[in-house]
């Protein structure tokens, strides 16, 4: 089994990164494989033209998206960070996600996922809220804490010294590494995923 983490901020091993590290170490501790990437500088949001439902992939080819995309079936798992940017996701892990989700969601259903915030001191709520939608329409099991998923501080050292933060963390790669254990224990089992009902697309005018 294997994990991705994928990391939304600019900044390549900054507090989000330090984060996701601790998620990462907890996992591998229990035998589970990880690996961290930095989508902190994609710069293109969806377009909505449509390309990716019939194509599988983005249009937009100059960031990782379509590589993650086309990588999606190594992993069992996945964990998506971001810093606060005025109380909110940065634009880049936004962008990320809503293409990654647009052109893989096939890939990523029934899949198990979380979501970390870091800040100084707000807006990891709202970050939070908006990053965990992506995994809920998508049929992927969300995995928690004891604690909501985040960490404070200016840099990494802080976020270090962020002692309940930090434990956060690390319930959470352990709260992962079990859930992912029990699903694969259901498989060979022979307990198969859900089949989805679909199909029926509707809005509020009648």
């Amino acid at each position: 089994m294997k994990v991705l983490l994928i990391n939304g901020s600019p900044h390549k091993e900054g507090c989000t990164y330090t984060a996701l590290s601790a998620v990462a170490g907890e996992l591998e501790k229990e035998g589970i494989g990880t690996e961290i990437i930095n989508v902190g500088k994609t710069n293109s949001g969806c377009m909505g033209c449509g390309y990716c439902s019939k194509m599988g992939k983005c249009v937009n080819d100059s960031d990782m998206v379509n590589e993650t995309v086309a990588r999606l079936d190594e992993f069992d798992g996945f964990v998506f960070g971001s810093p606060v940017h005025y109380a909110s996701a940065s634009g880049a892990i936004t962008a990320f996600m809503d293409r990654l989700f647009y052109a893989g969601s096939k890939n990523l259903r029934h899949k198990v996922g979380a979501v970390v915030a870091s800040a100084r001191r707000g807006g990891t709520s709202a970050t939070l809220d908006q990053l965990t939608k992506h995994l809920t329409i998508s049929s992927m099991p969300v995995v928690s804490s004891s604690y909501w998923n985040m960490v404070h501080g200016s840099n990494p050292e802080e976020v270090l010294r962020d002692e309940e933060g930090m434990q956060t963390m690390r319930n959470l790669g352990r709260n992962m590494a079990w859930l992912l254990k029990c699903i694969n224990l259901g498989k060979e089992q022979g307990i198969d995923i859900p089949t989805m009902d679909s199909g029926n697309r509707t809005n509020f005018i009648r």
